[in-house]
C-alpha cells in the first residue's frame, strides 16, 4: 500500500525536476528584470519584496516603465498589474479540478504559485494523465525560488551588466515561451487559436498604447480555441 506522503511527495519532487530546464531560462531573464529595476531606481528590498509577493515577471517588467521613486502612481500601477494578469484567473480557473479535493485557503495559497511556465507543464502532464496539484506545487517552488533569487541577483550585481542584450539576456524571456509552446503542440489544431492569438495581439500593439495587446490576443486566441474545439466536437462524436 502506498502512503498518502508519497503519493504527494513523488509528483511535488517530479515536477521540480521536470522544471528544471525552464527554471534556468526564468532565471536568465530574472537578471534581467533584476537590472532594470535597478536602473529604474527601485532599491535591493523593494526588488526582494515584489519578486517574493507579487511574483507576476510580466507585470513586474510592465511596472518598471512606471516607476517614478518618490512618487510612485500607485493606482495606475495597480490596475496595469490586474490588467496583464487577467489571464491567470483563466489559467487557475483550468486548474480548479486538481485543486478540487482542497479546503478554500490551501486552494487559494496554491494557486499563489501557478505562473504561465508551470502551468503550461502541469496542463501537459494533466494531458498524459499524470498532472496533480502535488506536481504544480513542486514546479511552483522551484519556479518562485529561481525568480526571486536571479531578480535579486540582477538587482545586486546590476552594477557590472549596463546593457542585458550585450549577453543576449534579453531573448530569455522570447525563449521560454517558444520551448513552452512546443511542448504543449498538440496538432495542426492549435494552429488557429495560436495565430489568431498572434495575429490579434501584433495589431492591437500598433494601434493601442500600453499592454492591452497581451489581454487582446490571450483572449482572441482563447475565443478561437473554444470555437475549432466545438466545431470539432460534432466530428468525434461520430
Amino acid at each position: 500500500m502506498i502512503s498518502p506522503a508519497r503519493t504527494t511527495t513523488v509528483p511535488f519532487w517530479l515536477g521540480m525536476r521536470l522544471f528544471v530546464p525552464i527554471a534556468i531560462s526564468v532565471a536568465a531573464y530574472g537578471v534581467v528584470w533584476g537590472v532594470l529595476a535597478g536602473q529604474a531606481g527601485m532599491t535591493a528590498l523593494e526588488v526582494l519584496l515584489m519578486s517574493a509577493l507579487v511574483f507576476a515577471g510580466a507585470s513586474q517588467f510592465v511596472v518598471l516603465d512606471m516607476w517614478t521613486p518618490g512618487s510612485l502612481p500607485i493606482a495606475s500601477i495597480i490596475i496595469a498589474t490586474a490588467i496583464v494578469n487577467l489571464r491567470v484567473l483563466l489559467m487557475t480557473a483550468s486548474l480548479k479540478p486538481l485543486a478540487a479535493h482542497l479546503p478554500l485557503p490551501r486552494a487559494l495559497a496554491a494557486m499563489f504559485l501557478v505562473s504561465d511556465e508551470n502551468w503550461a507543464l502541469t496542463m501537459t502532464e494533466v494531458r498524459n494523465g499524470r498532472g496533480s496539484i502535488a506536481f504544480l506545487l513542486g514546479a511552483g517552488t522551484l519556479c518562485w525560488a529561481a525568480w526571486l533569487l536571479s531578480t535579486m541577483a540582477g538587482r545586486l550585481l546590476g552594477a557590472f551588466i549596463d546593457d542585458p542584450r550585450t549577453y543576449g539576456l534579453d531573448f530569455a524571456f522570447t525563449a521560454t515561451f517558444i520551448a513552452l509552446l512546443l511542448g504543449m503542440w498538440k496538432g495542426r489544431g492549435d494552429l488557429v487559436p495560436w495565430l489568431v492569438g498572434g495575429l490579434v495581439a501584433m495589431a492591437v500593439s500598433q494601434w493601442i498604447e500600453g499592454n492591452w495587446y497581451i489581454i487582446a490576443g490571450g483572449l482572441a486566441g482563447s475565443f478561437a480555441g473554444a470555437v475549432v474545439e466545438m466545431r470539432r466536437a460534432p466530428r468525434d462524436a461520430l
